[in-house]
């Protein structure tokens, strides 16, 4: 019987944490404030380390720690303490990318599995095997490999070694995020986890005795954001990646919303059923992956580098859905207490997306403020209303609404 991937969702602190719990996550990535390659989200204190191992494991869901940073030598000192608080809290996983951190993490944290960061460019067989000789369970593939290549390495490694690989979010342009632009260009270091992405900007060419004269870099489309990439989405390939091997299924974006992480892990875990049941995928799942921030969508590697990774035009992302509302409470009649996030209209069309199941369509009607008083319009951001949904939805399911309309 084929095995079940693993679903790794993101978690850039608590709140993300949650969703990615609410809506499906078999386990959670995330890192502490130091040692990660995430410096522009809250990340977790220890005491919020404790707390998410807690919560995680309450309900059968693993905790991987990244400690994928690559440490220089004055920063050593402070990792051991920092190992030992991470095997004494229970987490389930440690993500590694530097040698002599898997070196000290079987000293100080051994109890912990040991998974290496795709940050260390694991393209072959032999590369995963000497990994699983120094005390690797798990191998994150470089995301440059294509799906011939990953079966090929899953035949030539024992089982008891997974295989994790990215399946969907950002994709670096730089070979397995291993880039010095960010640190030459702006002294944020990508390898630090403070990259400014400056793979996204509209560069032009300037010649030496020329100065303050800009030629545009022009490509076969006429854009000038030669670096810029898509993003990947493979959830139309579940049952490819299936077949393939791969153990655990991962989605990029810890910095990204609470949102995105609710959505993104809602849609993956329902299409991972169908391809477990034999089913085709419901587009509404498809759809569902294009209701989040996100720029154009690729295939990444998988099969080939086949040009379309590129997109030339513009690094602007597509947002044309936001969060209205999340639930705080709801009775079986669908009268429910909830906390606004962004602004909309009695009457206005809305979806209510609860966790596991697909979007309900909806006018908004019979809005309250907690006085119980009628609204036409939810004006302020976290302001608490009472309003009728069209079923029961659990806590933290969420309300949306479309800010461009749809084309008919």
């Amino acid at each position: 019987m084929t095995k079940r991937p693993e679903l790794l969702s993101p978690a850039g602190d608590m709140e993300r944490l949650d969703m990615a719990l609410r809506y499906g996550a078999d386990a959670v990535y995330l890192a502490g404030t130091q040692f990660g390659m995430r410096g522009g989200v809250k990340n977790f204190t220890p005491d919020e380390l404790a707390e998410a191992v807690r919560r995680c494991h309450g309900q059968n869901v693993r905790v991987h720690v990244t400690v994928n940073t690559l440490p220089r030598t004055d920063e050593l000192a402070a990792l051991p303490d920092y190992l030992r608080l991470l095997e004494s809290i229970g987490v389930d996983a440690l993500i590694i990318a530097d040698m002599g951190v898997l070196r000290l993490a079987k000293r100080y944290a051994p109890t912990p599995e040991k998974h290496i960061s795709t940050q260390a460019g694991i393209v072959n067989a032999e590369s995963a095997l000497g990994w699983m000789e120094l005390g690797a369970s798990r191998v994150v593939l470089a995301r440059e490999l294509s799906l011939d290549e990953i079966r090929a390495i899953r035949r030539a490694v024992p089982p008891e070694l997974e295989l994790e690989t990215f399946i969907h979010g950002s994709m670096c342009v730089s070979f397995s995020g291993r880039c010095l632009l960010s640190n030459y260009m702006t002294g944020r270091d990508a390898q630090r986890g403070v990259c400014a992405q400056p793979c996204r900007w509209k560069y032009a060419l300037m010649e030496q005795t020329r100065p303050g004269e800009y030629f545009p870099v022009y490509e076969e489309d006429g854009g000038t954001y030669i670096m810029n990439s898509r993003d990947m989405c493979m959830i139309e390939h579940i049952p490819e990646l299936i077949e393939a091997g791969i153990d655990s299924f991962k989605i990029e974006g810890r910095a990204k919303s609470s949102y995105y992480t609710a959505v993104v892990t809602n849609a993956y875990q329902r299409a991972i059923t169908a391809a477990m049941e034999g089913q085709p995928l419901d587009p509404v799942w498809l759809d569902e992956v294009n209701k989040v921030s996100h720029r154009n969508y690729c295939t990444g590697f998988y099969y080939g580098d086949d040009g379309h990774m590129q997109y030339y035009d513009d690094a602007r992302y597509l947002r044309d859905w936001q969060v209205a509302a999340y639930v705080l409470s709801c009775d079986a009649a669908g009268n429910a207490l909830l906390t606004q996030r962004n602004r909309f209209c009695a009457g206005e069309m809305l979806e209510l997306l609860p966790p596991g199941e697909k979007p309900v369509r909806f006018a908004a009607e019979n809005i309250r403020d907690e006085e119980g008083q009628p609204l036409t319009v939810c004006p302020h951001p976290e302001m608490r209303f009472y309003m009728k949904l069209p079923c029961w939805a659990p806590k933290g399911s969420i309300l949306r609404r479309e800010t461009k309309p749809a084309e008919k």
